[in-house]
């Protein structure tokens, strides 16, 4: 299984970034996806996750109404579009597989079997 995270750099505070993640090796379309993200000395945390088929999505309280997660089963990507970025917001973003709560209610990290390498997202102020 593999997970590949892509997209994050450098933005101005109120800038987009759109990340993607492609996954091989499992059957895409039966596993929820997620994004955590860790920041320089504190723990790795919750964004946002969906479940097998995209129709359920959450969100932490921290992003609700500036990022919105998606998915591609066809692609077998995950996409998390970032809006109204904040210098908080950065971080180095993970993708992750759940296939034992493809609804999507799995928020924390030891739910999630598989994990992308992680991209780094800068916001400057």
């Amino acid at each position: 299984v593999q997970l590949q995270a892509f997209g994050g750099g450098l933005v101005q505070a109120g800038g987009s970034l759109r990340l993607s993640c492609a996954a091989s090796g499992l059957p895409f379309g039966e596993y929820a996806m997620a994004w955590f993200r860790q920041a320089p000395g504190k723990e790795l945390e919750f964004v946002s996750a969906i479940n097998w088929s995209g129709s359920k999505k959450y969100y932490s309280d921290f992003v609700k109404g500036r990022f919105t997660i998606s998915r591609d089963n066809g692609k077998n990507t995950v996409y998390l579009q970032m809006d109204s970025l904040k210098p908080e917001d950065t971080a180095v973003y993970y993708c992750s597989a759940d296939g034992y709560r493809p609804d999507g209610s799995g928020k924390y990290p030891g739910n999630y079997e598989f994990w992308g390498q992680g991209t780094q997202v800068t916001v400057s102020s």
